[in-house]
């Protein structure tokens, strides 16, 4: 099974670290507290542009949200940065012999199954914003 890439998790630990320090957030900084590389979250920082939901100043460095925490869901951010077709999060294998009963059928059968899987997870995603994830974080 294709594992959702740690993007997600860092862009919304990204956006969280903007609604809570705004001044502080150079790509270094943000960097620092996702403990990863400044090129991972420089490609992320221009996902997030692209969907609308950051101002990055050049030069002087830092971010800004375009849009309160309150109405950044976790399905906006999903959408941002995980480059999935539509309906497409779990793959499935190829060619099986259609000779086999199985075979012939899973497929089909799996894919509605999947399909309801992920727009279960997409439904539960939208119900959460980045303003509600930091009202949970302990002081």
């Amino acid at each position: 099974m294709k594992q959702i890439s740690t993007r997600f998790s860092i862009a919304v630990h990204t956006l969280s670290l903007i609604a809570v320090s705004p001044n502080d957030c150079t790509g270094d900084f943000i960097a620092g507290s996702v403990q990863t590389n400044p090129v991972v979250i420089r490609r992320i920082m221009g996902m997030l542009k692209k969907a609308g939901f950051v101002d990055v100043r050049p030069g002087v460095g830092g971010a800004s949200l375009l849009k309160s925490p309150d109405q950044i869901t976790l399905l906006d951010i999903y959408r941002a940065v995980e480059v999935t077709e539509e309906n497409q999060l779990f793959g499935i294998h190829e060619n099986s012999n259609i000779a086999c009963p199985v075979g012939r059928n899973i497929e089909h059968v799996l894919q509605e199954e999947l399909r309801d899987a992920q727009s279960a997870m997409e439904q539960r995603l939208a119900q959460t914003t980045v303003g509600q994830l930091i009202g949970k974080f302990s002081k």
